[in-house]
């Protein structure tokens, strides 16, 4: 089933050229059949990228998943025109009435400052606690992964020596839940941070299951709340040369950058890079729309907060 976007989105035509199946909203309207509605709150500042790297990796379901991009009012995009997200985006304001079946929320280039001093930490507040009862299961990634534990459970992030910057190995750590179904023992995953929540406040929380973790760079995946809450370390969804551009972009301007690991053949930075992550990456995505999106969700999306009381009771009752 297809990706369902706006009809001139710019990376509807990407997504085209490469095979994946996309709908526009008008031809949507006429299917009868009951789309799986999810919100990206976009706080990337290559919104566009974002964009076509999302939509890529929840391309790869049996599903029809109908997008709705997400802004914050309270910062001016520096790399995005106000042209695109006017047409393409909306705000808390326009949805704080919607229910959604899934919502991302995406990392953000704010690590190295306090949760408290991002101009638009209240907003993201105010939109992760409506999430509570106006959405079956939040995929909170990288920044927003931080932020998510910071907020719902208190956890803190650390700065880290030098940056996590590559691709790196990860061992599922608890395979009997769904949403690591399909995974190998072993799975890379690509990282690009300076922060990092640590393992040992992670495990001091009793709601919180780690599904994987590298021995190098920590968790990567954790659950909660029958999966309700997923976090998300790294960024399964980046694309061949996303790390590419962000070493070329920095050694351009002369900053003290290492190279990717894992990343260049040989660690030679002018060689194109294998791409090692995309099975797992597409095995995420499409497990969370598929076993904690769509099959939590009836048909008619009724009172989220009778789905979340539902699950709360089973969990309690374990």
């Amino acid at each position: 089933m297809p990706i369902c976007v706006q009809g001139d989105l710019p990376a509807k035509e990407i997504l085209e050229k490469e095979n994946i199946f996309t709908m526009d909203e008008n031809r949507a309207m006429h299917q009868d059949i009951r789309p799986i509605s999810i919100g990206v709150l976009n706080l990337m500042p290559l919104k566009e990228d974002t964009e076509l790297q999302l939509l890529r990796s929840l391309s790869n379901t049996p599903l029809q998943v109908d997008i709705t991009f997400l802004t914050v009012t309270s910062h001016e995009s520096k790399n995005t025109s106000m042209s695109h997200l006017n047409e393409f985006y909306l705000t808390f304001e326009d949805v704080k009435e919607k229910r959604f079946d899934g919502l991302i929320i995406t990392g953000a280039p704010v690590e190295l400052l306090e949760f408290e001093e991002v101009d638009y930490w209240k907003e993201v507040c105010t939109i992760m606690e409506w999430s509570k009862t106006h959405v079956t299961s939040t995929l909170y990634l990288c920044w927003g992964a931080q932020a998510g534990l910071y907020y719902h459970y208190g956890i803190k992030k650390h700065i880290l020596d030098k940056k996590v910057f590559g691709i790196f190995p990860h061992h599922v750590k608890n395979r009997k839940v769904p949403l690591v179904r399909g995974f190998d023992d072993v799975f890379f995953a690509p990282h690009s941070r300076n922060t990092a929540v640590l393992t040992e406040d992670i495990e001091k929380v009793k709601d919180l299951t780690i599904l994987a973790k590298s021995d190098e760079v920590g968790v990567f995946l954790a659950i909660a709340d029958e999966g309700r809450k997923i976090f998300v370390m790294g960024h399964p969804e980046y694309d061949r040369l996303t790390l590419d551009k962000e070493y070329k972009r920095d050694r351009a301007k002369g900053l003290d950058i290492a190279l990717p690991k894992n990343y260049y053949p040989g660690d030679d930075w002018e060689l194109r890079p294998e791409l090692l992550w995309r099975s797992h990456g597409n095995a995420l995505y499409s497990n969370w729309l598929n076993y904690y999106v769509y099959q939590q969700t009836p048909y008619e999306f009724i009172d989220t907060a009778r789905i979340v009381g539902k699950q709360a009771a089973i969990h309690g009752s374990h």
